[in-house]
């Protein structure tokens, strides 16, 4: 279709200027590949506390090359997700009318893990708009 509309606007006389021009393909940027201090600052850091996804944020790399630095490095990665009484927490706050992103926000995990540990406690999901009174 494309080149029809080009074609038609070739054949009026003064529009050619008016063509839409094909940009250049833009070529993905290089992928930053973490230095040997990056990976040790990664490794201290994750052992002194920080979480997978702090450290992600912070090195601007994805969650998944953090853990395989830490894994690659022979760190134990630590249990992730909800601790029984965060998930006692998240229990409480969703009957209070917090949504899942909220509650993931505040223990630092996704809304679908919140989720998974209420309906794995028999939680009733309720529609996202509907609120209790």
């Amino acid at each position: 279709m494309a080149d029809t509309l080009g074609a038609l606007w070739r054949k009026l006389p003064g529009l050619e200027p008016l063509l839409p021009t094909k940009e250049p393909r833009q070529v993905p940027r290089a992928i930053r590949r973490p230095t040997d201090k990056h990976i040790a600052d990664i490794v201290a850091e994750y052992q002194e506390g920080a979480t997978i996804r702090q450290l992600a944020v912070k090195h601007r790399i994805g969650r998944v090359t953090v853990s395989e630095i830490l894994k690659r490095n022979g760190v134990k990665l630590r249990c992730t997700g909800l601790t029984p009484e965060q998930v006692d927490e998240a229990v409480r706050l969703y009957a209070k009318g917090w949504s899942l992103a909220k509650i993931g926000n505040r223990f630092s995990v996704y809304s679908k893990t919140v989720w998974s540990r209420l309906t794995e406690r028999g939680i009733k999901m309720r529609d996202p708009h509907e609120r209790p009174l």
